[in-house]
């Protein structure tokens, strides 16, 4: 007695007679089964029959795939396989042209099925199809009919398509480049030699000598959108298979003939389906002509090679008009180079190559960085003189800035990627610009100094400027900007301080998704890390800080330390020496006790800022504060060295004065800490053992030899 699960209850139709209802026994043996079915409508002969599905996909069942029946399926009685593939085989044979055109017509629709793909071929019914098209006397219904079952055929990966013979190859080629060949044919021409380019190298060699780039360009421009698809899929199949120089000779035609912005155009007007696949292969065309870049991205700089380091001394005499190099002592122009390379912005400047032997970016970022000192020489010794003739610690480096924009850039446009198969993602702008890598960074290495100064930034922002210009580009991009010029106004529209009104609304629009008790964990969560917070201030101030006067004159002369007492009842300063570090309390001689303090005033409403107004830059005000003592009579008046220390002291000084922290350093190190303590409270710990005591701290190594000594850089 067969158990429940092995019983399937379908129904099973054949033409002229009454469904049979059936309880399928899935331990029976198929053969066994239509036996069964066939003795129900008294048909002889249950070998020459078969099963398959009557809806959808019309698939023979066969022992491997019988498992997949549901109850409620539908199946048909129907020839077998076998005999199906003898009768059509027997049927293309006819001396009537009907009879093979309706035997035709039937294998282009059951070639599908891989049970009967087998069968056919196991007769040599696919080679019986390449005679049909290397003869070539049959009318266009019967050739479309014979190019699709063969397709279909071949599709099942049971013959090898390197199996064909060269006059098969020269007759599908011929088709796709006859001017009037009829629209049908030329598509699953098309096809054919798609999967012919993509099935191996040697194929690929003789489609491309076969198909002119000329005709195939021409399938672009038809107004027949399938015979579009399929030309752009075999340019693609041969550009993805192409060798470096193939593919670039293949690519600079495309360009020479506007090809890719025909393309872009195009799809604008395509729909569906097809419009789907047209973006496909935009992506793939991106991502083919971009990854021609590769090799000089994977390529670190080669220091013996005289062409390259002529490329970095002609960055170098781009930028800075020397005095005539020849007539100096070897040691004198070496120094003289290691000046200019530095002022350019390399980290090493005795080497500057050593800048360029990490992969990515390599020999990449030297050519776009030569790019952009022949193409824009204005832009690029603006850029240059502009940062190296600056002492203030914000000079924005050149070189090392060149170096990671490259990176970023090839990180973004996804360089030295492969494509994917489903990809579809792909920037409008490609397809108006010719060498769109180096035209980016021309536009974005201008972007990245601009930025540099609206954040103020120094060496140590570095990291930061780069994510900043990162999210500048990539929201840009983005937006499809459909030209340079457009993507050029728009990302520099987009400054830092739009960059933080849109991460501080996308913050909010995140808080206001949360879950009500999420939400409500992080309201009660503020009060403990706020506290958290407000010590540190506090310790911090008891550290004290080195701070620096300015007179009248603007010297930077005279130093002074401020700390606050262990208590925090006493602000302890004085006048300290150059070379003075951290001195002890009782050295400070002046005092001010905290209960004194009344008020706390920042930036130009200091009185050290009001005595000098209109001489100060704004650099000075944003870092100056002040405090008033004594019924605000006497005021004691700082220059933060750091915008860091003065978020540090103006939130220290507001807890002594019993006020609310608004630094924005304040909200973002409580933002920090709410997005972890909020993460760690609601890890699944649940089967995790969680240690009472911290885990030991192990030992430190017996000598620190594996540290990179940095200064050696610096010199």
């Amino acid at each position: 007695m067969p158990q429940q699960k092995d019983i399937v209850k379908i129904a099973i139709q054949m033409p002229g007679a009454y469904p049979q209802l059936i309880q399928l026994d899935q331990k029976k043996p198929l053969s066994a089964v239509i036996k069964e079915v066939c003795d129900g409508w008294n048909l002889p002969g249950s070998e020459n029959y078969a099963l398959q599905y009557a809806d959808g996909v019309q698939m023979y069942i066969t022992e491997s795939n019988r498992l997949d029946i549901k109850n409620g399926c539908i199946l048909r009685l129907t020839k077998a396989p076998g005999r199906c593939a003898e009768d059509l085989f027997k049927g293309i044979q006819s001396s009537d042209a009907g009879v093979r055109c309706d035997s035709l017509k039937e294998l282009a629709s059951v070639s599908t099925d891989v049970t009967f793909a087998q069968e056919f071929i196991s007769r040599d019914g696919h080679l019986l199809l390449v005679k049909i098209v290397e003869d070539s006397n049959e009318s266009n219904v019967i050739m479309t009919h014979t190019l699709t079952g063969f397709m279909e055929l071949m599709d099942h990966g049971i013959v090898s398509w390197e199996n064909l013979s060269s006059v098969f190859i020269k007759k599908i080629a011929g088709f796709v480049n006859a001017k009037s060949t009829d629209a049908s044919i030329q598509q699953v021409c098309l096809d054919i030699l798609e999967s012919m380019v993509l099935s191996s190298h040697s194929l690929f060699l003789q489609v491309k000598q076969e198909i002119t780039m000329e005709r195939l360009i021409a399938h672009l421009q038809v107004t027949n959108q399938q015979i579009q698809t399929k030309a752009m899929a075999l340019l693609m199949a041969l550009l993805q298979t192409a060798g470096d120089l193939d593919r670039k000779d293949m690519f600079d035609f495309l360009t020479k003939k506007n090809v890719r912005q025909y393309i872009y155009k195009n799809i604008i007007h395509s729909s569906g389906s097809v419009q789907d696949e047209m973006a496909h292969y935009l992506y793939v065309l991106q991502s083919v002509t971009l990854n021609l870049q590769e090799p000089r991205m994977r390529t670190p700089l080669d220091c013996c090679s005289q062409e390259q380091r002529d490329i970095l001394h002609g960055l170098r005499q781009a930028a800075f008009e020397t005095e005539s190099e020849n007539s100096l002592s070897h040691e004198r122009r070496r120094s003289l180079c290691a000046k200019e390379f530095r002022k350019l912005g390399f980290s090493n400047n005795s080497n500057p190559g050593q800048d360029l032997s990490r992969t990515p970016p390599g020999l990449l970022a030297l050519d776009t960085m030569y790019y952009f000192a022949t193409r824009y020489p204005d832009a690029y010794s603006r850029f240059v003189l502009e940062n190296s003739s600056r002492e203030d610690k914000h000079e924005c480096p050149f070189a090392r800035s060149s170096i990671q924009l490259t990176l970023i850039l090839c990180e973004i446009l996804r360089i030295g990627e492969p494509p994917s198969e489903t990809g579809s993602d792909y920037h409008p702008i490609f397809f108006s610009q010719d060498r769109l890598m180096e035209e980016l960074f021309c536009v974005c290495i201008q972007l990245l100094n601009k930025t540099w100064k609206e954040m103020r930034a120094t060496q140590e922002d570095f990291d930061k400027v780069m994510q900043v210009v990162r999210e500048q580009i990539t929201r840009t991009l983005s937006s499809k900007p459909t030209s340079l010029e457009l993507f050029k106004n728009k990302v520099n529209a987009l400054n830092y301080s739009e960059i933080l009104k849109l991460r501080q609304t996308e913050r909010l629009h995140q808080e206001e998704t949360l879950a009500p008790p999420v939400l409500e964990l992080k309201e009660r969560l503020k009060p403990e890390l706020l506290e958290l917070i407000r010590q540190q201030r506090l310790n911090r101030l008891c550290q004290g800080t080195m701070f620096r006067k300015i007179s009248s004159r603007r010297r930077q002369d005279k130093l002074w330390y401020c700390r606050l007492s262990p208590n925090h009842k006493m602000l302890h300063y004085g006048d300290v020496e150059e070379d003075t570090e951290n001195p002890p309390i009782e050295t400070l001689q002046e005092k001010i006790p905290v209960a004194d303090i009344k008020g706390l005033l920042t930036g130009k409403d200091c009185p050290h800022m009001k005595e000098n107004k209109g001489k100060q830059n704004k650099e000075v005000l944003d870092l100056a504060f002040s405090i008033t003592y004594d019924v605000e009579e006497y005021s004691l008046n700082f220059i933060a060295p750091s915008r860091t220390d003065f978020c540090l002291w103006t939130d220290g000084l507001s807890v002594l004065l019993g006020r609310e922290m608004s630094s924005e350093s304040m909200r973002s190190e409580l933002e920090i800490l709410l997005s972890m303590e909020i993460k760690l409270r609601l890890l699944d710990l649940e089967n995790v053992p969680i240690p009472d005591n911290a885990p030991v701290v192990p030992k430190p190594p017996s000598n620190f030899n594996f540290c990179y000594d940095f200064s050696q850089t610096e010199q």
